[in-house]
This record gives structure tokens, C-alpha cells and sequence, in this order.
């Protein structure tokens, strides 16, 4: 089994409780966690018109976190390029270069992060037009590089800063296969393409100079604790907030409960639990055969790991215990 990097997706859910300030503490806090440990990244997302989610101003939070870390790599996860110019991202991305140096990752998804109505609302021209992807992430690539068309991006013009494609259908491993990046897959919500995703990627997959062969990053949800019980118990937390998804609701994030029937009819249960055939959740043990059974099936690069626990000393217990269970595997 070859060897398996880890990073950590953050969406800054705004917990029950607590405010928009509460939750950028929160996510700096998980940041300084990591920043000494094994995990090689860290990623913040995009949404808009929600009231659950604080990653709305991405390029601000990575800042933010830049500002509090000392090693682990920042960046997007993602970049919804149908809302920014592409030359807006790289003269942004390219300022927080000329800052850190070398630490910033920009991934980049297709969709807007939000509702057609909001999306309209951030960016008219591109959502009631038509949107290139790939011909978009070439001409961020470009900006980046020293090659421009009277136009250049400064700063960013240079940089080089790495691109990742984000995706949960195969579409978007197409784009990441011709143009040659990582491609990150979303399984954390919407699993049931990855398998199909990731064999179009390396079936397609052309070399770059950022990249030689094909490199595959899964996103899953990650639970653990000390006992699959409490696991299990962490994990009502995460299909609350899906729950609310489902309803387009506007709750915050809930603590644990102790029996979800009492929240969600029976198909809704079963839209709730259709996002999570992957997730690892259990104590040390049982997360390590999960594990075990996910790369057996799907020998991805890397493990990027979501993790909806309100409890954010027991979050970053979770994100420890992966860490122990991945190096211990690294180490057959």
C-alpha cells in the first residue's frame, strides 16, 4: 500500500450557541492543532446564503489562518470559479504568496457554492451565460505563471501557486485529467460518483508541469473517539446538519443528540445516511478496518477529512486518532 497523506476541509460551521466570530476562532484553533502534526493541508470552503456556514470571504479566512500557522499549507477548498474573475483570484492568491511564501494551495470547484438566485446575485454575467471551467482554470494558470496576453497579474504573475480541481461528478475529473492537476473529490456529500470520477482521471489524465501522473485526493466525513458509541453519539451532529440541508433550513451547528428518530421520518433518514457509505466512524480499532476497506477499494494519495463534531476538543481528538490510525498503516 503505498503511502497516504492527510489534510483537513473546514466549511467554519457556525455552532449552536456561538456567532460568525466564534466560528473563525474555532477554525484558526483547529488551524494551530494541525499545524505541527502530519496533516499536509488545510482547506476552507466557499458557500454563500447560508447561516449554518462562516466561508462566504474564503480568501480572508485562509489570511486569517496564514496569520496564526507556521507550516501547514493553506488554501482553498474551494474556490468557486464561476463567482471570481480568474484574474482576480490570482492577484489575491499572488498577494498572500508575496506574504507566506510558498504554503498557499488554490482548489478550484465548477459550481457556485449556493442557490442559482445568490449565485446570480454574486456574479450576473457568468450564471446567465455559459461558464468554461477548464478554459477558466487555464487562464488562472496563466496568470500565475509568466505568461500573459498584455494583462498581467501582479502580484501572482510568477508565482506558480498549485491548483487542485474540485469535484463531486465526473465531469470535473475530465477537467482535471486534460489539464493535468490533483483532483480532489467530494465524497464527504455526494459519494456515488467517485469510483467512476477517479477511473476517467487516471484513464485521461495528461502530464503538466505541475504534475506527472495523476494524484487523487478523497474527502470523507471522520469520526473517532475514544469508543464507537460515543462515535456514533459525535455523529448525530453531522446528520442534523445534513438534515437541515435537506429541509433548507438555517440551523446552526447542533450538539449530539441521542435519537435522531425522534428528528427525521424515515425518508428522510434515508437521504440523511445516502451521504455517508464511507464516512470512518468508531474508536481507534474500527476506524483503522474502515480505512483499510476504503483504500483497498479506492488507493487514492490522500485522505481529506471533514469532521462535523460540536464538541471542538473532541473534533480535534478525532483528527489526532486519524493521524495515529494513517501513520500506523504508513508504517506496513
Amino acid at each position: 500500500m503505498k503511502h497516504l497523506n492527510i489534510s483537513a476541509l473546514n466549511l467554519v460551521p457556525v455552532r449552536e450557541g456561538g456567532g460568525v466570530k466564534e466560528a473563525v476562532e474555532d477554525m484558526v484553533s483547529l488551524a494551530q492543532h494541525l499545524d505541527h502534526s502530519s496533516y499536509e493541508r488545510y482547506w476552507i470552503a466557499e458557500h454563500h446564503n447560508t447561516t449554518t456556514i462562516a466561508s462566504s470571504a474564503t480568501r480572508q479566512l485562509i489570511h486569517y489562518v496564514l496569520q496564526h500557522t507556521e507550516n501547514i499549507r493553506v488554501g482553498s477548498g474551494g474556490v468557486m470559479l464561476p463567482n471570481h474573475s480568474p484574474l482576480i483570484v490570482a492577484e489575491e492568491f499572488g498577494t498572500l504568496h508575496a506574504i507566506y511564501g510558498d504554503r498557499i494551495d488554490i482548489g478550484l470547484g465548477r459550481a457556485p457554492g449556493t442557490d442559482m438566485k445568490t449565485a446570480r446575485a454574486i456574479r450576473r454575467n457568468i450564471h446567465d451565460g455559459v461558464f468554461n471551467f477548464d478554459q477558466e482554470i487555464s487562464q488562472l494558470r496563466d496568470y500565475l505563471k509568466d505568461d500573459h496576453d498584455g494583462v498581467i497579474a501582479f502580484p501572482g504573475q510568477g508565482s506558480e501557486i498549485p491548483l487542485y480541481v474540485l469535484g463531486s461528478s465526473t465531469d470535473s475529473a475530465f477537467v482535471a485529467a486534460k489539464l493535468g492537476l490533483p483532483y480532489a473529490f467530494a465524497a464527504h456529500f455526494a459519494p456515488q460518483q467517485m469510483r467512476d470520477a477517479f477511473e476517467i482521471y487516471e484513464r485521461e489524465f495528461e502530464p503538466s508541469p505541475q504534475l506527472n501522473k495523476p494524484y487523487k485526493i478523497a474527502c470523507l466525513n471522520v469520526i473517532i473517539s475514544d469508543t464507537t458509541e460515543d462515535a456514533e453519539h459525535l455523529s448525530t451532529t453531522m446528520k442534523q446538519f445534513v438534515l437541515n440541508v435537506v429541509r433548507h433550513g438555517r440551523k446552526k451547528l447542533q450538539p449530539p443528540i441521542d435519537n435522531m428518530d425522534e428528528l427525521w421520518s424515515p425518508y428522510e433518514k434515508s437521504v440523511v445516511e445516502s451521504r455517508f457509505p464511507l464516512a470512518i466512524m468508531g474508536d481507534e480499532e474500527v476506524a483503522k478496518e474502515q480505512l483499510r476497506a476504503f483504500l483497498t477499494q479506492y488507493p487514492v494519495d490522500e485522505i481529506m477529512v471533514v469532521s462535523y463534531i460540536y464538541d471542538v476538543d473532541k473534533q480535534k481528538q478525532s483528527y489526532d486518532l486519524f493521524a495515529k490510525i494513517v501513520n500506523d498503516i504508513n508504517k506496513q
